[in-house]
């Protein structure tokens, strides 16, 4: 039979297309999903996670800083993704996670997944928007062709956005193009390198390790900026050498271990950029280099002196580099290093970020008299206004991840996965408004309130926006409670979780503890949803690293209300009633048959540990049409 006979071709068309499955395409195809457009995520890896998942592990950072920052915890899609891990996953086993990921986007109604499925071209039209893409399946051996309204490139690299030629820009702006003052005085082309990761672990008894021949060798000189071992600290040398910026009279860190890991975990640092500007092509080469420094930097923490790793034995090296940066697109508008400085908010505020301004050295390990990385620290956060998540130049090309539309010094800090994750969440709503009113990313612009009010009721976090839904009949009701509990009002004021100094939150005397709503004329519900406190100054991320596990809590978080009830009453008599136990998700909605009442009662029974009901926001919603 003729070769081309025997090819197997198949064709498939839905609303929106992802290209990407690390943390940002997760959230985004779920979130288009779940806004009612027929979805189709494709992957060309086996598991979804991107850097978070088994084959790369590294844990997901965000807003928070590793938890300097209170109550900044990324919420939304992601977070319902680390409480179901919290709850089947106790000791951060990467398989589970890799499990809790894949069946949550599986079982996605209007989701369809594309594994080990490689995008490798791209169909456009006159102007330039695109039509469909073309796609290998490895396992099945299928050419797909893939055609969409809408299309969402996080594919880390920018694949899509790159085939389809949407502008974009690598390296560094100069510091006259922004007016960045820590930007270099002219433009170059450095990006930041790849790592691969490993975990050891403490097997109570000495072991040796003989390095391999294709090992590198390192010596202690080389490594003496970059922590690998139990006793160091991360900066040893002073602030200035360090080339650590304290911002805002922030109290400076000089000589602590910020961000330094044990010595069982890492190490970030051990990062190679490749030596042509083209970091895309030389990903092979990188990876192959990258072995032999892991190997390396283990034989110098084992046999290189003491650094508290006699009894340590490698368990597991990573064998797929995780990308830090390569291609960042134009967008409408460009995020720069001031606006991350200064906290701005936007009007068209659809996410947000706090990692520092984390910019690391040209050369990677390499560079042996530099520290790893140069951190411009900030306090509070910033927005990320939504004209940063499509292309300029592509009519129907969304941006997700660390390609979206910011300066080199900017991107250095909304790069991670956290802040990727929520603006994937963002993007994937929009996608579905899109497909609803037939309209390019762009347009989307003159849906700005109905984007932000959906993002709000899907649990995300918008600074400087608060939830006004003239659908929310919570918003109506008057809130009173039991004597002992403060701020049952807070339950309706449109925000949730606390922010600075600002109390949003409901707290209760003891369990059992309730709290009401009350409707001067009677009103038909059929959904409540209940937004509890989990503390969002806890992180629950999974992770290998001793040290970040040693920060969490074993479990749901205590504060997370565990078993209560929902019940509605008419002039004094029940009329319906929801009972939820083992509840372990910090947003919950619950069904009525659109029943006529005047009150509502939320009884909590239990938690995970705490004494206290601890409760954000109460929605109430009619039958919708």
């Amino acid at each position: 039979m003729d070769l081309a006979l025997r090819i197997k071709r198949q064709k498939a068309e839905y609303d929106v297309v992802v290209v990407g499955g690390g943390m940002a395409g997760v959230c985004a195809a779920i979130a288009s999903a779940r806004g009612g457009a027929k979805t189709a995520l494709i992957q060309d890896r086996p598991v979804l996670g991107g850097n978070a998942s088994s084959e790369i592990r590294m844990h997901i950072c965000g807003a928070s800083t590793n938890g300097t920052k209170p109550n900044v915890e990324e919420t939304g899609i992601l977070y319902e993704l680390m409480l179901n891990n919290k709850k089947f996953n106790e000791r951060y086993n990467y398989s589970m996670w890799d499990a809790v990921v894949y069946q949550t986007a599986r079982k996605q109604r209007g989701l369809t997944l594309y594994m080990n499925t490689s995008m490798q071209d791209v169909i456009t039209n006159g102007d330039r928007s695109i039509v469909a893409v073309k796609c290998y399946q490895l396992t099945t051996e299928i050419h797909w062709e893939i055609k969409a309204k809408q299309f969402i490139d996080a594919s880390g690299n920018g694949t899509l956005g790159f085939m389809a030629g949407a502008d974009f820009r690598i390296g560094s702006e100069s510091k006259a193009e922004f007016g960045e003052m820590h930007a270099p005085d002219q433009p170059d082309e450095y990006r930041m390198g790849n790592t691969l990761l490993f975990k050891a672990v403490d097997c109570g008894t000495p072991v040796k390790f003989e390095k391999p021949d294709w090992a590198w060798t390192f010596t202690e000189e080389q490594l003496r900026y970059r922590k690998h071992g139990d006793a160091q600290p991360l900066f040893g040398v002073d602030d200035q050498k360090a080339g650590v910026t304290v911002l805002d009279n922030q109290k400076k860190r000089k000589g602590k271990n910020f961000d330094a890991y044990c010595v069982d975990y890492g190490y970030w640092w051990i990062e190679l950029c490749g030596t042509q500007p083209d970091i895309i092509s030389e990903y092979e080469d990188i990876r192959d280099d990258l072995i032999g420094c892991v190997y390396g930097v283990w034989d110098h923490i084992k046999n290189g002196g003491d650094h508290g790793a006699e009894n340590y034995d490698l368990l597991w090296v990573g064998m797929l580099p995780g990308v830090r940066e390569s291609r960042r697109f134009e967008g409408d508008y460009m995020l720069t290093e001031s606006d991350i400085l200064e906290n701005k908010r936007f009007d068209d505020t659809v996410a947000y970020g706090g990692w520092p301004m984390d910019n690391h050295t040209p050369n990677g390990l390499l560079d042996y008299d530099k520290l790893p990385t140069t951190l411009y620290n900030f306090p509070g956060v910033y927005g990320l206004p939504y004209r940063i998540f499509y292309s300029k130049n592509v009519p129907n090309l969304f941006l997700a991840g660390k390609i979206i539309s910011c300066s080199k010094l900017a991107m250095s800090s909304t790069r991670v996965m956290g802040t990727c994750a929520v603006g994937g969440q963002a993007v994937g709503t929009a996608a579905a408004l899109a497909i609803k009113y037939n309209c390019d990313p762009r347009d989307i612009n003159d849906h700005m309130d109905e984007l932000q009010q959906k993002l709000l009721k899907d649990d995300c976090y918008l600074p400087g926006i608060i939830n006004h839904d003239e659908e929310d009949l919570a918003r109506m009701a008057k809130v009173f409670t039991e004597a002992g509990s403060e701020h049952p009002e807070a339950v309706i004021n449109g925000v949730t979780r606390n922010e600075l100094d600002a109390v949003n939150g409901w707290t209760s005397a003891l369990l059992p503890a309730k709290l009401w709503l009350q409707w001067d004329k009677p009103v038909c519900l059929s959904e409540m949803q209940i937004t509890f406190d989990t503390n969002l100054s806890r992180s629950i991320k999974q992770t290998m690293s001793s040290k970040r596990i040693r920060e969490q809590t074993l479990g749901l978080p205590p504060e997370l209300t565990k078993d209560y009830s929902v019940v509605l009453y008419e002039k004094g008599k029940e009329v319906a009633r929801q009972e939820v136990r083992g509840n372990y998700q910090r947003m919950n909605r619950i069904d009525f048959p659109n029943v006529r009442c005047d009150k509502a009662e939320i009884v909590v029974l239990a938690t995970y540990g705490d004494l206290k009901a601890r409760i954000f926001e109460v929605r109430a919603y009619s039958e919708r049409r």
